[in-house]
């Protein structure tokens, strides 16, 4: 087997953690081969000092290593040494973290009060109007050195305390000098950074964690990467911190989470995790958690792939930009179709009623069905022939010995086991057959690769963190040359989540076992779908609950728009209104909204930037004032809070993007049975 080529990581078929430089965060040491740590941040005024510590207590009870504060200003800065005060007067010695944009004099107040301070070199020193800018390289040069003068206090200050610093780059805060010179893509926001960790590395200054952070999973993992190749190339690792930032709420702030936080720790980057929920910060902690434990304790568990020759091959797509490899077409498979869904309903397929799990929902009276936007585009059935009619446009999927025997096959297609049982088989559709392979049966397809001509392969794997076998698979099949379309089986073990637990956390605080299987399957899921490489997801025992969540996972992946996205911040000391409530409003008059995104933010600091994808932003300006934004452009300003949402609507509907809604969530197709 040649070994495959990645500048970023280690390796790609199993996991091997990227060692980075040891830096001492308050005695809680972060990177090296010190644990992955988790964070998260207060939502408090940093005014008030005993909210801001009630909350701080409740994030520590959650796990939260590290405290970050928001620091806006400089009495906020000079705050914070009340806050460490009263926390260690309380017995809490976690170490605290102040969070600046804008305002150099605030962060050198900071740095000497709390373990570590965080910057953001998109508005530190530069800002951003969203105006195309035209340098020389003489001028250019002229604004670098301007940047080091302004920067160069806060650097001395944390070398002189000992004071750790993040340098942390947002893909929506990029300043326009980076937009000018490199656009808004990862290579401006790995430059970003690198500027300021050039600066500080100027002044002997090595204390540093550096962040990648984006709203859109794809742009962040591609960031990242491209972060990690260049420290490798220099030299220097620096620590890194992970999250997916405006992740949002819920279960799509979860999964959009997962796709981006586990996609990472799969290459083996990342030294910090912090979550970024719409919700109270304490609830952010066991999600971080649980990602880590699913990639590191289920990857120790794992078999070796076989061994590699010293003979490198290029990754089969570019990791530093998105592009769905390329794929023939079959049916409603590859090409340049949406990936499908597949789902496994033979556990439930007595009644009409059953299907109402996977998005059919049986009408009686009627004889019809009613589906849905998230409504499965294959059922297996294995081999079991349901008693009654299922809806028309449904493609079903049976397994070879029971589908040999059918006598209408116009919607049914076979599953073979495995290759070996194609290559055997008496009969094959003339339009698409399934072909369950797994590591342990490729050698069967490589053998007879042109044998293989009208197939979808359902990539396989037993093990409890299936991902690497996957890119094994993929990999090699598009090595052989096999441009089939692939498919996901997504399925969990029996004894599914025993690597986690957090019996010892607050029950509040506790993740459901709905929510734990979301974050499992979409963990498991993330990398191939980050990357491209997925025409398809299959689910095994399928629900109501995986069923959406493989849909889910689709959306935020962008690779196929089946409802309204929203892209919420977290909120922290600098947010003008209640996030959790105005979200839940917007959602609730707008959910209907199939494939408009929604930017839902708390303050001007990241707003306009991190809704460079969405459609429509609401951001909050002042004390009950809202601006409305299409796109990045702000079209409405100072609107009245409660006003607001209705403006928003007027704006979608001035746009000729609004539809009714059809009495329910999501608008309902009828389909005859």
């Amino acid at each position: 087997m040649d070994r495959i080529f990645a500048p970023y990581a280690p390796h790609h078929f199993r996991f091997r953690r990227i060692r980075s430089r040891e830096v001492n965060i308050g005695g809680v040491p972060l990177g090296g081969d010190n644990p992955i740590r988790i964070q998260s941040m207060t939502t408090t005024d940093t005014m008030d000092t005993l909210a801001t510590v009630e909350q701080s207590l409740r994030m520590v009870a959650a796990g939260s290593e590290y405290i970050r504060i928001t620091a806006p200003s400089k009495k906020e800065a000079q705050n914070l040494a009340e806050i460490k005060k009263e926390l260690r007067r309380r017995g809490c010695e976690v170490p605290l973290v102040a969070d600046i944009h804008y305002t150099p004099n605030a962060a050198e107040i900071a740095a000497r009060i709390v373990s570590k301070v965080r910057v953001n070199p998109g508005n530190y020193a530069d800002k951003k109007r969203f105006q195309t800018l035209e340098y020389t390289d003489a001028s250019y040069q002229a604004e670098l050195e301007r940047i080091y003068e302004r920067f160069s206090p806060l650097v001395k200050i944390c070398k002189e305390e000992g004071t750790v610093m993040r340098i942390g780059t947002n893909h929506g805060s990029l300043s326009d000098r980076i937009m000018s010179r490199y656009g808004d893509t990862p290579q401006g926001m790995v430059e970003s950074a690198m500027e300021f960790v050039r600066i500080c590395e100027d002044h002997g200054f090595y204390d540093i964690v550096i962040s990648m952070k984006a709203s859109n999973p794809q742009v962040m993992v591609q960031a990242y990467r491209l972060l990690m190749q260049n420290m490798q190339q220099r030299s220097m690792v620096y620590p890194t911190h992970l999250g997916v930032t405006e992740a949002g709420e819920g279960e799509d702030g979860r999964i959009k989470s997962a796709l981006g936080i586990s996609t990472l720790l799969l290459d083996g980057i990342g030294d910090t995790v912090r979550v970024s929920l719409t919700e109270d910060p304490e609830h952010e902690l066991p999600v971080a958690q649980f990602l880590i434990d699913h990639v590191i304790a289920q990857a120790n568990q794992l078999r070796e792939l076989p061994l590699e020759t010293e003979q490198e091959v290029p990754l089969p797509f570019d990791p530093f930009s998105f592009k769905r490899q390329e794929r023939i077409e079959l049916q409603n498979l590859g090409g340049d179709q949406v990936p499908r869904v597949v789902a496994d309903i033979r556990h439930h397929c007595a009644t009409p009623d059953t299907l109402g799990e996977v998005g059919y929902t049986y009408v009686p009276a009627l004889d019809k069905y009613n589906f849905s936007d998230i409504a499965s585009d294959y059922v297996y059935l294995g081999d079991q022939l349901p008693v009654y009619d299922l809806p028309g446009g449904l493609k079903r999927v049976f397994d070879y010995p029971t589908w040999h025997l059918l006598s209408d096959r116009e919607r049914s297609f076979p599953l073979y086991e495995t290759p070996g049982a194609f290559l055997s088989a008496k009969t094959r559709s003339d339009q698409v057959n399934f072909v369950r392979v797994s590591r342990d049966t490729l050698a069967e397809v490589l053998a007879q690769p042109a044998a293989f001509g009208q197939v979808s392969f359902v990539l396989h794997s037993a093990e409890p963190l299936p991902s690497y076998d996957w890119r094994y698979l993929v990999y090699r099949l598009h090595e052989a040359g096999l441009h089939q379309p692939v498919i996901l089986q997504l399925s969990l073990p029996e004894a599914a989540f025993s690597y986690f637990s957090d019996e010892g956390l607050p029950e509040y605080v506790r993740i459901s076992e709905e929510a734990k299987t979301q974050l499992a399957l979409a963990s498991n899921g993330s990398t191939l779908l980050v990357d491209g490489l997925v025409d398809g997801l299959w689910i095994d025992r399928a629900d109501h609950t995986r069923v959406r969540t493989a849909f889910g996972m689709l959306q935020l992946a962008r690779l196929r728009i089946t409802k309204t996205e929203y892209i919420s911040c977290p909120s922290c000391g600098r947010t003008l209104f209640d996030l959790q409530e105005t979200t839940a409003r917007i959602r609730k008059r707008t959910e209907h909204l199939k494939g408009v995104k929604i930017g839902i933010m708390g303050c001007i600091v990241n707003g306009p930037g991190e809704m460079a994808d969405a459609d429509y932003g609401y951001v909050g300006v002042g004390p009950g004032k809202i601006s409305l934004y299409r796109g990045q452009e702000v079209v409405k300003r100072n609107v009245q809070t409660a006003e607001a949402v209705d403006a928003l609507i007027d704006l979608i509907r001035e746009d000729g993007k609004w539809v009714e809604p059809a009495g329910s969530q999501s608008e309902a197709k009828v389909a005859s049975a």
